[in-house]
């Protein structure tokens, strides 16, 4: 994969980011990711190197806060980063770029994951249906009978107990860190997948 960052497009970024306002370091890289939208985010061995030549520099200094250090853009970093707004724009679009490339890239990964996962429904449906015509329970018959109406029931439940499991979960996320777009595209994708399936199953019903 291209880098994510063209030479020196970081540094400048990191600037920008600054500019706002000290930051430590995970502020600082919880942003980034942020501005991926959850696609890329970078390691502390990929900001630390940079922050500490910013400092050396005297682009940045340091603030002790605590057990934390936080990192404040200089007079000299922001005259810099002045001089080079038109080549930060550049940086943006970039990253907006990158971030298409990078949900591409993941989208495609989610639907090769998913051609997967529907031949294993496939097969799982078919081995159950198989196992329901040998025990001679077919589809009038199950429908009809009290043993059609528990299986049904059961499905039921199945469904909503994935829905309010599945809710819970994305609601506690949401209440550390904002969901991002991709995981709504992951979200979207697996659900239509496994609506077709399950559509499948029951049309190949007896």
């Amino acid at each position: 994969m291209p880098p994510v960052f063209a030479h020196g497009a970081l540094r400048l970024y990191l600037l920008a980011l600054l500019e706002s306002g000290p930051k430590h370091g995970y502020e600082l890289i919880k942003a980034l990711s942020e501005r991926f939208g959850g696609t890329y985010s970078p390691s502390a061995g990929t900001i630390y190197p940079r922050l500490g030549k910013l400092e050396e520099e005297g682009l940045v200094a340091t603030e002790a806060e605590g057990r934390r250090t936080n990192y404040r853009i200089t007079a000299a970093g922001l005259a810099e980063l002045n001089s080079r707004r038109d080549e930060l724009a550049s940086v943006e679009n970039d990253i907006a770029a990158s971030v298409r490339r990078l949900a591409d890239a993941l989208r495609a990964d989610i639907r090769s994951n998913m051609r997967g996962l529907r031949a294993d429904l496939a097969a799982t449906a078919e081995a159950a249906r198989s196992a329901a015509r040998s025990a001679d329970f077919t589809g009038s018959a199950a429908r009809s009978s009290p043993e059609g109406h528990r299986v049904l029931k059961e499905a039921e439940m199945l469904l909503q107990a994935f829905r309010d499991d599945l809710r819970v979960e994305l609601r506690a996320q949401a209440s550390t860190r904002p969901l991002t777009p991709v995981t709504l595209e992951t979200v979207r994708t697996v659900l239509d997948q496994a609506r077709i399936s399950i559509r499948n199953s029951l049309k190949a019903e007896p």
